[in-house]
Parts: structure tokens; C-alpha cells; sequence
């Protein structure tokens, strides 16, 4: 079964790039009829906090993106210090000395000489007793894993296609550090074995985390996992944008957009199909394919997202925003107002347009008695077949005005504004008696 994670460290809010790296495993997982997983990476301590767990959980659901099962790093110590004691035996793994400041000499001196600042694997040459001595003035080793020189590391990506990385210019990672605390690396990787993982899909600022855990599934003898990694998003501005790592779910909330139209955005940016306003995700999932990501930057637009929100409104039916509407507005009045909405709460300030009073412009010129002579004119017509049509019809050949002279005044005295929905579909919402008492002033 094609198993995915989604994993995120809570020591911050999800921003779009997050949502989207959700977004692509939840989409893997639908389309093969798989399992979503979220796992949440709070080895770290002092950086994790409980409200960003429960901000993660909050999004997920506002996005639609349930997962099928969660677990927590900080719950798995014990298998990870299992696997661990594992590497230690067969020499995968060893102990460093070097402080954190020594290492950071040690690379200026490399980098001074034109060389890159790879360890130099200084800890290997130790003995027992230097070991030994060490641990016995207070030094506490970090831990490193040992990669192997022999061969590349090669993978073939799903976005990238083929890679290879040359481990003997790839300083052994630090897995461990001294005060027993665990980095990323490795518990990731004895997860993904654990839960079955099958696809690992994240950004591409992790290819080359993912050239060092692949050598640390095959020192653990396990199967490796597929692995895409997507292009990151770009600002308007054309570079990774500051901006961009602010933008969460709340701030897509607090401007109306809709969760559709994140996912059908972030769903098709960086691929070679054109983003549309799809109200179902089905065909999103049928059609999602990491060969049709290119390895350009995906340029995240807040203007498009704006626009694409407006055009899954105007598509989306009563039912699916009935209870976020003002009490009262039925499906009629929603389905009149929506080709005008950009956002749902637009749909308040049009409902009191319908229910009244409204604040409508003084009557230019001979308007005034234009609109006394419209507001005979509705007391005469039939309110049961196209009002809107019947009245306009009337005073076009009782007066002779047409076009913005005729309808631009009715339409100004019974919603106070000069453009919005088609007043053939709004007028029967008005009603006989109120279109009567505006059109009288």
C-alpha cells in the first residue's frame, strides 16, 4: 500500500510552503488509495510547543486534509535509541569531540584554502584512550553517521529525475547530540521504516538530506521509500520571498479565501497545467502527476489565489456556505448575489441591499420624477414573471429612455449602487412593496 507522511516540526505556524508539501502527499496517497500520515517531528524540546501541534491539527482540517493516523516523535525514544545501539554495533555511527566552535575554525581554516568544508573526520583517528580521557575531563561527544566513500549515491526522483551525490564530498552528518538530544536525520529515516512509508515527498531544499538517509535505510536494511521533491515557491518578485513564509491559514481566513481554492492552487503551480477553478478535488487527483513538476521555481501569487477564490464562489452552491450566510438569506438570494462575490462575507452587505434600507444618491435632474413614474409603473406590473423585465419594458416606451438612462437611476435608488448582480434576478428578492418605497424616496 503507498503510505506518505506529512511532517512538520511545531515550533511555528504552517505557511503556504508547508500546506503545499500537505498538499502533494494527501493528493499521492488519494489517487493510489493510500494512507496520509502526519507525524510530528518534536524532538526538539525547547523549540516544540503544544499550540503549534494543535495549530497544525487545526489546518489540516480547515484545509480538508485529514490524515488516516498521527504520531509524535517525542513518543519514540525508545525505538530510536533501539536502532541506534544497532548503527553503534555495526560502526555506522561514532562518537566526535570536537566543540562547536573548533568545528567552526576548522571550516574558515578549509574555506581560507579554497577547499569545501567537509569534516575531516578528525574523531575516526581517536583511540580508547584518548576517548576515554576526554569523557573523563567532561568532554560529552556528539554523534556522527558514518557515510560510505565507495560508491555514489544515486536515486532516481520523481520531479528530478535521475540523482547522484559523491559521499566523499559530504561532511558524516551529526545525528546525536551531546546532551543525548536527537537532529533530524535519523529519527526521520527509522520512522519512515516503521510506518511503511512508501513515498517521501517534501521541498527540494532536502535532495541533499535525502543523498545522506538514503545510506542510512540501507545501513539499517531497509527498503528505500520513492522519493519527489518539489521546487519551492517564489514570490511576485521572483525570488524566495520573506513574505511567503508568513502566509498561513490564518491569514487566508482573514481575507475569505476559500480552502478550495488553496488546494486547487497549490495543487497545479509548478506543473504544466493550467490552474482552473475546480470546486472538487476529484479531478485534481486524477490527474496528479510529479512529471508534470517542472524544476523551476513555482511562483506563489496572492492576486491569483484572489482570483481563483472568486471563480470557485461563483460555482459553489447554497448548501456548502449556508451556514456561514446571514440568517435569513436563502438559496435564491445566495445564488442571485454570488457571480458578484469575491469572498463569502460579501454576501452580508448585498443581503442588506435585498432586505433594506438602503442609502440611495439624490436623483439627478428630471430622475426624480422618472422614478415616481417607475413607481406606478411596479404597482401595475405582474411580480410573478420577470418583473425587472416587465418594468423596464414599460417605462422604456412610456418615457423613450434607454440604456444607462433607464436602468442606471432604478438601479441606484433600489440598491444605492451603480454596478452589481443582475437586477432581473434581484428585484423579485426586493419585492413588490420595497422596490415601491425606494423608488418613492
Amino acid at each position: 500500500m503507498t503510505v506518505t507522511r506529512f511532517a512538520p516540526s511545531p515550533t511555528g505556524r504552517l505557511h503556504v510552503g508547508n500546506i503545499r508539501t500537505a498538499l502533494h502527499n494527501w493528493m499521492y496517497a488519494q489517487k493510489a488509495g493510500g494512507r496520509f500520515l502526519l507525524r510530528i517531528d518534536d524532538t526538539d524540546a525547547e523549540r516544540s510547543e503544544e499550540r503549534y501541534v494543535e495549530a497544525i491539527r487545526a489546518d489540516l482540517q480547515w484545509l480538508g486534509l485529514i490524515p488516516d493516523a498521527e504520531v509524535r516523535q517525542s513518543q519514540r525514544f525508545a525505538l530510536y535509541e533501539s536502532r541506534f545501539a544497532e548503527l553503534v554495533a555495526g560502526g555506522h555511527v561514532y562518537p566526535a569531540y570536537e566543540t562547536a566552535q573548533e568545528l567552526d575554525l576548522k571550516r574558515k581554516i578549509q574555506l581560507g584554502r579554497g577547499l569545501p568544508p567537509v569534516y575531516d573526520r578528525a574523531a575516526l583517528t581517536l583511540t580508547n584512550e584518548d576517548r576515554a580521557k576526554l569523557e573523563s575531563e567532561g568532554v560529552r561527544p556528539h554523534w556522527r553517521f558514518k557515510l560510505d566513500h565507495g560508491a555514489p549515491i544515486e536515486w532516481d526522483d520523481a520531479v528530478r529525475g535521475a540523482q547522484r551525490f559523491d559521499p566523499a564530498t559530504m561532511s558524516d552528518p551529526v545525528i546525536r547530540r551531546a546532551d543525548g538530544t536527537w537532529l533530524y536525520m535519523l529519527p526521520s529515516v527509522i520512522d519512515d521504516i516503521d510506518m511503511g512509508v512508501t513515498q517521501v515527498v517534501r521541498g527540494e531544499d532536502h535532495v541533499s538530506n535525502t543523498a545522506l538517509q538514503i545510506q542510512m535505510f540501507q545501513a539499517l536494511k531497509a527498503a528505500l521509500p520513492r522519493f519527489a521533491h518539489a521546487a519551492l515557491l517564489t514570490g511576485n518578485e521572483g525570488k524566495l520571498s520573506k513574505r511567503i513564509g508568513s502566509l498561513g491559514v490564518d491569514h487566508f481566513r482573514e481575507i475569505g479565501i476559500e480552502p478550495q481554492a488553496v488546494r486547487a492552487l497549490l495543487a497545479r503551480i509548478g506543473t504544466s497545467d493550467p490552474v482552473e477553478p475546480v470546486a472538487d478535488m476529484a479531478p485534481l487527483i486524477a490527474g496528479f502527476d510529479f512529471t508534470r513538476f517542472g524544476r523551476a521555481p513555482a511562483r506563489f501569487d496572492e492576486g491569483e489565489l484572489a482570483q481563483l477564490n472568486a471563480r470557485i464562489l461563483h460555482q459553489t452552491p447554497y448548501a456548502a456556505v449556508a451556514d456561514r450566510l446571514p440568517t435569513g438569506m436563502g438559496a435564491a438570494e445566495w445564488e442571485a448575489v454570488r457571480p458578484n462575490l469575491n469572498t463569502v462575507a460579501q454576501a452580508a452587505a448585498w443581503w442588506q441591499v435585498i432586505e433594506g434600507p438602503v442609502e440611495a444618491p439624490e436623483p439627478a435632474g428630471d430622475d426624480r420624477a422618472y422614478l415616481a413614474q417607475a413607481a406606478e409603473v411596479a404597482g401595475q406590473i405582474d411580480w410573478g414573471n420577470d418583473p425587472w423585465h416587465a418594468l423596464t419594458a414599460a417605462l422604456k416606451d412610456a418615457t423613450g429612455r434607454k440604456g444607462k438612462t433607464l436602468f442606471l437611476p432604478l438601479r441606484l435608488a433600489l440598491t444605492g449602487r451603480a454596478q452589481g448582480p443582475d437586477m432581473a434576478a434581484l428585484l423579485p428578492l426586493i419585492g413588490r412593496d420595497r422596490t415601491i418605497a425606494r423608488l418613492n424616496g
